[in-house]
Protein backbone atom coordinates (compact mmCIF):
# COMPACT_ATOMS: atom_id res chain seq x y z
CA UNK A 1 0.00 0.00 0.00
CA UNK A 2 1.44 3.44 -0.75
CA UNK A 3 1.35 5.85 1.58
CA UNK A 4 0.73 9.67 0.81
CA UNK A 5 3.18 11.84 2.64
CA UNK A 6 3.51 15.48 2.60
CA UNK A 7 6.24 18.16 3.20
CA UNK A 8 6.62 21.24 5.53
CA UNK A 9 4.64 23.16 3.09
CA UNK A 10 2.11 20.81 2.45
CA UNK A 11 1.37 19.86 5.84
CA UNK A 12 0.99 23.46 6.58
CA UNK A 13 -1.32 24.64 4.04
CA UNK A 14 -3.45 21.81 4.67
CA UNK A 15 -3.28 22.84 8.22
CA UNK A 16 -4.42 26.02 7.27
CA UNK A 17 -6.82 24.56 4.86
CA UNK A 18 -8.83 22.90 7.30
CA UNK A 19 -8.79 26.15 10.34
CA UNK A 20 -10.17 28.41 7.06
CA UNK A 21 -13.01 25.82 6.60
CA UNK A 22 -13.91 25.74 10.06
CA UNK A 23 -13.87 29.27 10.70
CA UNK A 24 -15.94 30.07 7.40
CA UNK A 25 -18.84 27.19 8.80
CA UNK A 26 -18.53 29.23 11.73
CA UNK A 27 -19.72 32.52 9.78
CA UNK A 28 -23.00 34.08 9.11
CA UNK A 29 -25.21 32.60 6.60
CA UNK A 30 -24.46 35.67 3.76
CA UNK A 31 -21.08 35.68 2.59
CA UNK A 32 -19.85 32.42 3.67
CA UNK A 33 -18.22 31.61 0.43
CA UNK A 34 -16.76 34.82 -0.14
CA UNK A 35 -15.26 34.95 3.18
CA UNK A 36 -13.84 31.36 2.77
CA UNK A 37 -12.27 32.33 -0.91
CA UNK A 38 -10.71 35.74 0.63
CA UNK A 39 -9.11 33.69 3.04
CA UNK A 40 -7.62 31.05 0.78
CA UNK A 41 -6.43 33.92 -1.95
CA UNK A 42 -4.66 35.92 0.12
CA UNK A 43 -2.99 33.43 2.39
CA UNK A 44 -3.14 29.93 0.90
CA UNK A 45 -1.52 31.13 -2.10
CA UNK A 46 1.92 31.10 -0.28
CA UNK A 47 1.48 27.36 -0.09
CA UNK A 48 0.78 25.91 -2.79
CA UNK A 49 0.18 25.84 -6.37
CA UNK A 50 -3.10 27.80 -7.67
CA UNK A 51 -3.99 24.37 -9.43
CA UNK A 52 -3.47 22.54 -6.17
CA UNK A 53 -5.96 25.40 -3.82
CA UNK A 54 -8.52 25.19 -6.63
CA UNK A 55 -8.78 21.65 -6.31
CA UNK A 56 -9.14 21.48 -2.53
CA UNK A 57 -11.37 24.71 -2.57
CA UNK A 58 -13.82 22.74 -4.58
CA UNK A 59 -14.71 20.18 -2.23
CA UNK A 60 -14.75 22.83 0.93
CA UNK A 61 -17.54 24.98 -0.93
CA UNK A 62 -19.53 21.69 -1.03
CA UNK A 63 -19.20 21.16 2.72
CA UNK A 64 -19.83 25.10 3.79
CA UNK A 65 -22.84 25.13 1.09
CA UNK A 66 -24.34 22.17 3.18
CA UNK A 67 -23.93 24.21 6.76
CA UNK A 68 -25.09 27.76 5.11
CA UNK A 69 -27.85 28.78 7.31
CA UNK A 70 -29.28 32.41 8.91
CA UNK A 71 -27.02 32.58 11.78
CA UNK A 72 -30.14 33.77 14.75
CA UNK A 73 -29.39 38.13 14.96
CA UNK A 74 -28.85 39.05 18.48
CA UNK A 75 -30.67 41.76 20.05
CA UNK A 76 -29.96 44.23 22.63
CA UNK A 77 -33.53 44.70 24.80
CA UNK A 78 -34.80 47.30 27.02
CA UNK A 79 -38.16 46.11 27.47
CA UNK A 80 -40.05 48.64 30.25
CA UNK A 81 -43.08 46.84 31.72
CA UNK A 82 -45.55 49.61 29.60
CA UNK A 83 -44.83 52.03 26.72
CA UNK A 84 -47.77 54.52 28.13
CA UNK A 85 -48.35 55.71 31.63
CA UNK A 86 -51.22 57.80 32.87
CA UNK A 87 -52.16 59.33 35.78
CA UNK A 88 -54.47 56.65 36.67
CA UNK A 89 -51.68 53.94 36.36
CA UNK A 90 -48.97 52.50 38.91
CA UNK A 91 -45.92 54.96 38.03
CA UNK A 92 -43.23 52.12 38.73
CA UNK A 93 -41.75 50.72 35.59
CA UNK A 94 -40.31 46.86 35.80
CA UNK A 95 -37.55 47.42 33.22
CA UNK A 96 -35.84 44.60 32.00
CA UNK A 97 -32.30 44.89 30.19
CA UNK A 98 -31.22 41.59 28.23
CA UNK A 99 -29.17 40.60 25.05
CA UNK A 100 -31.30 38.28 23.11
CA UNK A 101 -33.05 36.34 20.13
CA UNK A 102 -35.75 38.16 20.19
CA UNK A 103 -38.25 35.66 17.99
CA UNK A 104 -36.42 32.31 19.49
CA UNK A 105 -36.80 33.64 22.80
CA UNK A 106 -33.10 32.83 23.52
CA UNK A 107 -31.27 34.62 25.92
CA UNK A 108 -27.26 35.24 26.05
CA UNK A 109 -25.08 35.48 29.56
CA UNK A 110 -25.13 39.75 29.67
CA UNK A 111 -22.78 41.25 32.13
CA UNK A 112 -23.59 44.72 33.81
CA UNK A 113 -23.65 47.27 31.37
CA UNK A 114 -21.30 49.57 31.28
CA UNK A 115 -23.82 52.66 31.31
CA UNK A 116 -27.49 52.57 31.44
CA UNK A 117 -29.83 55.95 32.05
CA UNK A 118 -33.11 57.57 30.97
CA UNK A 119 -33.41 60.93 29.33
CA UNK A 120 -35.78 63.07 30.24
CA UNK A 121 -36.56 66.82 29.05
CA UNK A 122 -32.69 66.78 27.86
CA UNK A 123 -31.33 65.92 31.07
CA UNK A 124 -29.70 61.89 31.27
CA UNK A 125 -29.81 60.28 34.68
CA UNK A 126 -27.67 57.24 35.46
CA UNK A 127 -29.51 54.19 36.63
CA UNK A 128 -26.70 52.01 36.46
CA UNK A 129 -26.46 51.06 40.53
CA UNK A 130 -29.88 50.45 40.31
CA UNK A 131 -29.56 47.78 38.42
CA UNK A 132 -30.42 44.17 40.01
CA UNK A 133 -29.15 40.88 38.36
CA UNK A 134 -31.55 38.01 37.07
CA UNK A 135 -32.02 34.97 35.17
CA UNK A 136 -33.94 33.80 32.50
CA UNK A 137 -33.58 31.31 29.42
CA UNK A 138 -36.15 29.95 26.46
CA UNK A 139 -37.48 26.58 26.81
CA UNK A 140 -35.15 25.26 24.81
CA UNK A 141 -32.39 26.69 26.65
CA UNK A 142 -30.47 23.92 29.92
CA UNK A 143 -29.30 26.49 31.37
CA UNK A 144 -30.51 29.96 32.56
CA UNK A 145 -28.65 33.18 32.09
CA UNK A 146 -27.59 36.66 33.31
CA UNK A 147 -29.95 39.73 32.29
CA UNK A 148 -30.63 42.96 34.16
CA UNK A 149 -33.74 44.27 36.15
CA UNK A 150 -35.02 47.63 37.63
CA UNK A 151 -37.91 49.55 38.86
CA UNK A 152 -38.29 53.09 38.16
CA UNK A 153 -40.91 55.63 39.71
CA UNK A 154 -41.83 57.98 37.06
CA UNK A 155 -42.70 61.39 38.39
CA UNK A 156 -43.31 63.84 35.76
CA UNK A 157 -44.93 64.00 32.04
CA UNK A 158 -43.22 63.81 29.15
CA UNK A 159 -41.43 60.71 27.41
CA UNK A 160 -38.54 59.03 29.06
CA UNK A 161 -35.90 57.49 26.57
CA UNK A 162 -34.10 54.99 28.92
CA UNK A 163 -30.74 53.97 26.71
CA UNK A 164 -28.11 51.09 27.74
CA UNK A 165 -24.72 50.97 26.21
CA UNK A 166 -23.59 47.20 27.26
CA UNK A 167 -20.25 45.56 28.00
CA UNK A 168 -18.90 44.63 24.76
CA UNK A 169 -19.89 40.55 24.16
CA UNK A 170 -17.31 38.33 22.77
CA UNK A 171 -18.80 36.19 20.05
CA UNK A 172 -16.89 33.70 18.89
CA UNK A 173 -18.70 32.58 15.87
CA UNK A 174 -18.03 35.51 14.16
CA UNK A 175 -14.85 36.11 15.58
CA UNK A 176 -15.67 39.62 16.89
CA UNK A 177 -17.39 41.93 20.16
CA UNK A 178 -20.97 42.80 19.50
CA UNK A 179 -22.13 46.39 21.14
CA UNK A 180 -25.49 46.90 20.91
CA UNK A 181 -27.01 50.68 21.92
CA UNK A 182 -30.23 49.95 22.83
CA UNK A 183 -33.30 52.74 23.16
CA UNK A 184 -37.17 52.07 24.20
CA UNK A 185 -39.40 55.33 24.68
CA UNK A 186 -41.70 55.89 27.33
CA UNK A 187 -44.59 58.43 27.63
CA UNK A 188 -45.83 59.69 30.97
CA UNK A 189 -48.72 61.79 32.28
CA UNK A 190 -49.73 62.69 28.31
CA UNK A 191 -46.71 65.35 27.71
CA UNK A 192 -45.38 63.94 24.23
CA UNK A 193 -42.33 66.09 24.16
CA UNK A 194 -38.89 64.72 23.71
CA UNK A 195 -39.18 61.03 21.84
CA UNK A 196 -37.29 62.43 18.84
CA UNK A 197 -34.02 63.49 20.78
CA UNK A 198 -30.73 61.72 20.65
CA UNK A 199 -29.19 60.35 23.08
CA UNK A 200 -25.64 61.06 22.12
CA UNK A 201 -24.75 57.54 21.94
CA UNK A 202 -22.32 56.11 19.43
CA UNK A 203 -24.93 54.55 17.20
CA UNK A 204 -28.74 55.20 17.68
CA UNK A 205 -31.41 54.94 15.81
CA UNK A 206 -33.62 58.24 15.91
CA UNK A 207 -37.71 57.51 15.88
CA UNK A 208 -39.42 60.02 12.85
CA UNK A 209 -42.77 58.36 13.83
CA UNK A 210 -43.86 58.56 17.41
CA UNK A 211 -42.51 55.41 19.56
CA UNK A 212 -45.69 54.99 21.31
CA UNK A 213 -49.49 54.71 21.33
CA UNK A 214 -49.21 52.54 17.68
CA UNK A 215 -51.47 50.02 16.39
CA UNK A 216 -50.91 47.07 14.54
CA UNK A 217 -50.03 47.79 10.96
CA UNK A 218 -48.72 50.90 11.73
CA UNK A 219 -45.37 52.11 9.99
CA UNK A 220 -42.67 52.69 12.09
CA UNK A 221 -40.06 55.27 10.23
CA UNK A 222 -36.40 55.58 12.24
CA UNK A 223 -33.18 56.81 11.07
CA UNK A 224 -29.68 55.11 11.48
CA UNK A 225 -26.91 57.54 12.62
CA UNK A 226 -23.17 56.55 13.25
CA UNK A 227 -21.35 59.48 15.79
CA UNK A 228 -24.40 61.55 14.77
CA UNK A 229 -24.15 61.33 10.85
CA UNK A 230 -27.16 59.88 8.88
CA UNK A 231 -25.85 56.16 7.74
CA UNK A 232 -26.45 55.60 3.71
CA UNK A 233 -28.34 52.62 2.36
CA UNK A 234 -28.39 50.80 6.01
CA UNK A 235 -29.55 47.03 6.56
CA UNK A 236 -31.92 47.37 9.59
CA UNK A 237 -32.83 43.71 11.44
CA UNK A 238 -36.44 43.64 12.85
CA UNK A 239 -37.74 41.04 14.89
CA UNK A 240 -40.82 40.15 17.26
CA UNK A 241 -40.18 39.96 20.61
CA UNK A 242 -42.43 36.26 21.13
CA UNK A 243 -42.30 36.97 24.88
CA UNK A 244 -44.11 39.97 24.46
CA UNK A 245 -46.96 40.26 27.29
CA UNK A 246 -50.11 39.50 26.22
CA UNK A 247 -48.65 37.04 23.59
CA UNK A 248 -51.47 33.96 23.55
CA UNK A 249 -49.89 32.52 20.42
CA UNK A 250 -45.96 32.27 20.07
CA UNK A 251 -45.32 32.68 16.12
CA UNK A 252 -43.40 29.58 14.51
CA UNK A 253 -41.32 30.77 11.38
CA UNK A 254 -41.97 28.78 8.50
CA UNK A 255 -38.92 29.05 7.33
CA UNK A 256 -35.70 30.91 8.52
CA UNK A 257 -36.16 34.32 6.53
CA UNK A 258 -39.16 34.35 8.65
CA UNK A 259 -37.41 34.93 11.68
CA UNK A 260 -35.43 38.83 11.23
CA UNK A 261 -37.35 40.90 8.52
CA UNK A 262 -34.77 43.28 7.04
CA UNK A 263 -35.37 46.39 5.71
CA UNK A 264 -32.75 48.64 3.69
CA UNK A 265 -32.52 52.46 4.75
CA UNK A 266 -32.48 55.29 2.09
CA UNK A 267 -29.26 57.53 1.35
CA UNK A 268 -29.94 59.46 3.95
CA UNK A 269 -30.29 56.59 6.54
CA UNK A 270 -33.91 56.53 6.56
CA UNK A 271 -35.97 53.02 6.93
CA UNK A 272 -39.76 52.32 7.56
CA UNK A 273 -41.36 49.11 8.62
CA UNK A 274 -45.35 48.09 9.27
CA UNK A 275 -45.82 45.85 12.59
CA UNK A 276 -47.95 43.02 11.47
CA UNK A 277 -48.73 41.80 15.09
CA UNK A 278 -48.85 42.99 18.67
CA UNK A 279 -46.23 43.12 20.90
CA UNK A 280 -42.64 44.34 21.32
CA UNK A 281 -40.62 45.32 17.89
CA UNK A 282 -36.49 45.55 17.74
CA UNK A 283 -34.94 47.33 14.92
CA UNK A 284 -31.51 46.84 14.49
CA UNK A 285 -28.92 48.71 12.65
CA UNK A 286 -25.25 46.96 12.69
CA UNK A 287 -22.22 48.70 11.46
CA UNK A 288 -18.19 48.05 12.15
CA UNK A 289 -16.92 50.37 14.62
CA UNK A 290 -13.86 51.95 13.48
CA UNK A 291 -11.92 50.55 16.83
CA UNK A 292 -10.76 47.12 17.94
CA UNK A 293 -10.50 45.62 21.29
CA UNK A 294 -8.14 43.17 22.33
CA UNK A 295 -8.51 39.10 23.21
CA UNK A 296 -6.00 37.06 23.41
CA UNK A 297 -3.28 39.79 22.68
CA UNK A 298 -5.31 40.16 19.38
CA UNK A 299 -7.19 42.81 17.70
CA UNK A 300 -10.55 42.09 16.78
CA UNK A 301 -13.49 43.95 15.02
CA UNK A 302 -16.28 45.42 16.46
CA UNK A 303 -19.84 45.10 15.56
CA UNK A 304 -22.00 48.10 16.78
CA UNK A 305 -25.49 48.12 16.79
CA UNK A 306 -28.41 50.90 16.71
CA UNK A 307 -30.97 49.31 18.41
CA UNK A 308 -34.81 50.93 19.12
CA UNK A 309 -37.89 48.72 20.63
CA UNK A 310 -41.52 49.72 20.00
CA UNK A 311 -45.09 47.92 21.21
CA UNK A 312 -47.94 47.54 19.31
CA UNK A 313 -51.94 47.02 20.26
CA UNK A 314 -54.52 45.86 18.51
CA UNK A 315 -57.10 47.99 17.22
CA UNK A 316 -60.77 46.26 19.19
Amino acid sequence: MKVCSFGKKEAAFMAFFVQTVLRTIKTRGRGKLEYFFDCLQTQGEIFMHPRTIAASSMMAAFLILATIHPAPAHFGAVIPSDDIVTQADDNTLKVEVKFIHPMEMQYMEMAGPKAFGVLHNGRKTDLRNTLAPAKGKSPDQDQAVTFWTTDYQIRRPGDHTFYVEPTPYWEPAEDLFIVHYTKVCVNAFGLEQGWDQPVGLETEIIPFTRPYGLWTGNLFTGQVRVKGAPVPFAEVEIEYLNESPGNTHVVVPPADPYVTQVVKADENGMFSYAMPKAGWWGFSALNKADWTLTRDGLEKDVEIGAVFWVYTRDMK
